[in-house]
């Protein structure tokens, strides 16, 4: 049965607890009451696991939380009180610990009146040596654009012991922007209609998504490590500011930023650390980065570098020796960078096998083709040829397409390429935002030219956010593919048509991921057209084809 997500079912599922009553129809989503949002769990380790429930009434609300061992919770192990606050929009966390490392347990929240969520599935890390290992990899997910045809897909797999969404778990865009009215998909309708911006609007936006029947049933059955990029704030937010943000309209960026954190720690099973790691017994170390903004440095855009610029040769040039190659500009800042080095050196001095960095940004090179001139439909706009004939002269100078990427912060990157070689690290990298599917062999190139092996990437596809299929839509992909590719060597794998999610499997030797690639998402079915699978052997830090 299909569960459209419009206005209806907002006002049957949702309420926003402070500063409701500034939304237009906010009374008929105050009339909402109990259990709204299902069960969801994070923060995982061997022996404590996070939970999370949103329980709406008109007051503070004393909660139990019972673990157990079995579905029917016969065998009740542990749990906790809790309260439902108002101040939190009604939303309810408790850390349970005491729990036995690499096991399954159920959970469920009962209030007062002896009403019951539902049942939630979780499960710890795993301690000591451990055979193998599966996580789920997501990002990129606009309501509005499709169905979450991919977090149905992993609620279904038997084979996934950690889900990592590693940011744009939902978009502030009002109705009728990206997408925009055409594209959308009838019944997908976010609320509030404008651009969330107060308190309430990133509440009411947060309770929308997270009426989604795949999404709560993705929560219920697995544990999440989540980490927000821009658009959980507005789009390209960096430390002190936004590109979707303007002040004399929206108010300052401190409030604002500090306002969209609040919600996201309100509505998701994270906890209040900026950044942390996990440990999966032997096998790996997981890094939860945030690369958005915590310490990143403001994005460089190509435009500004020409602007006013009769000579684009020589003004690239400048560019790239002077404000691209900066040795300050960081995605992570000083102190979590550290924390990060350190890090990945105590993981390999313990023994671990892997090391496994999760965050928000693509961190292989990616420069743009010269045939991309001929992408350019006649009918385009004159500003979408000069953008492309200037990111075309750009990769001649040897710059990237998208400086809001680590391609965009170089010296920072080699940075931690440094510190991972200097640690003897196996390091594997997950990454989203590009909405497209990358495989990459990561590394600078040495004195000699050839490319100092690093670790790999697994940069994975969106849910439903398009790639570049939208933007270049009478060229084969198969082609875009090949032209990328071709540019740039150390790109091994790409998909830039469809959308999906990757899961890796990792072992003791070998990590493997797959790219899977939903057959649609403009109709509700977990069917695949096609997954691609590669491989990284440890010790080796490059990607084989399998």
């Amino acid at each position: 049965m299909t569960f459209p997500i419009d206005r209806r079912l907002l006002i049957k599922g949702s309420m926003l607890g402070l500063g409701a009553l500034a939304i237009p129809g906010a009374a008929a989503v105050l009339s909402a009451s109990g259990f709204t949002h299902g069960v969801a769990s994070g923060e995982p380790s061997a022996s404590s696991v996070l939970l999370w429930t949103r329980f709406v009434a008109a007051n503070d609300t004393r909660l139990r939380c019972e673990v157990a061992a079995d579905s029917r919770f016969t065998n009740v192990i542990g749990g906790g009180d809790l309260t439902a606050r108002g101040e939190a929009d009604h939303t309810a966390k408790l850390t349970v610990t005491g729990l036995r490392p690499g096991q399954w347990y159920f959970y469920r929240f009962i209030a007062p009146d002896g009403s019951m969520s539902t049942v939630g599935r979780t499960r710890t890390l795993p301690d000591g040596d451990v055979a193998r290992f599966g996580l789920a990899l997501f990002s990129c997910s606009n309501l509005p654009f499709g169905w979450f045809n991919a977090y149905g897909h992993v609620a279904q797999r038997s084979d996934v012991d950690l889900v990592v969404h590693c940011g744009d778990y939902l978009y502030e865009y009002p109705v009728g922007t990206y997408p925009s009215a055409k594209d959308a998909l009838p019944g997908r309708l976010v609320q509030p209609s404008s651009e969330m911006v107060t308190l309430a609007d990133y509440r009411l936006r947060h309770a929308c998504y997270r009426l989604d029947p795949d999404l709560q049933r993705l929560h219920a059955l697995f544990p999440m490590i989540a980490q927000w990029d821009d658009h959980e704030l507005t789009n390209d937010a960096w430390e002190n500011g936004a590109e979707n943000h303007q002040p004399e309209t929206e108010g300052d960026w401190a409030t604002r930023k500090a306002v969209a954190e609040r919600v996201y720690r309100e509505w998701m099973p994270v906890s209040e650390a900026a950044y942390s790691s996990y440990e999966i017994g032997s096998l790996a170390t997981l890094f939860r980065l945030e690369t958005r903004v915590t310490g990143r440095t403001k994005q460089l855009e190509l435009s500004d570098a020409l602007a006013g610029r009769g000579d684009m040769a020589k003004a690239l040039a400048e560019f790239r020796d002077g404000p691209w190659s900066a040795a300050d500009r960081s995605l992570m800042g000083k102190t979590q960078e550290k924390w990060l080095y350190d890090g990945l050196a105590a993981s390999t001095r313990k023994g671990t096998a892997w090391q496994i960095i999760a965050q928000q940004l693509v961190m292989g090179n990616g420069r743009f083709p010269a045939q991309a001139i001929d992408w350019v439909p006649a009918s385009a706009p004159d500003y979408v040829r000069q953008r492309t004939e200037a990111g075309v002269a750009a990769s001649s100078a040897g710059l990237p397409y998208n400086l809001d990427a680590w391609d965009g912060y170089p010296a920072a990157r080699t940075r931690l390429y440094e510190a991972a070689l200097a640690a003897d690290a196996n390091m594997v990298v997950l990454s989203g935002d590009s909405h497209n599917a990358w495989g990459y062999d990561l590394g600078d190139k040495g004195s000699n030219g050839k490319r100092i092996a690093t670790g790999v990437e697994f940069a994975g596809h969106s849910v439903t956010s398009p790639g570049f299929e939208a933007y270049v839509p009478a060229v084969a992909p198969a082609d875009v593919a090949k032209a990328l590719k071709d540019t740039n060597p150390d790109l091994i794998f790409s998909d830039t048509s469809r959308r999906g999610y990757v899961s890796l499997e990792i072992s003791p030797a070998t990590v493997t991921g797959a790219w899977h690639f939903m057959a649609d998402i403009r109709s509700r079915s977990t069917a695949l057209a096609e997954t691609r699978q590669m491989r990284v052997r440890k010790g080796q830090r490059t990607l084989e084809a399998i």
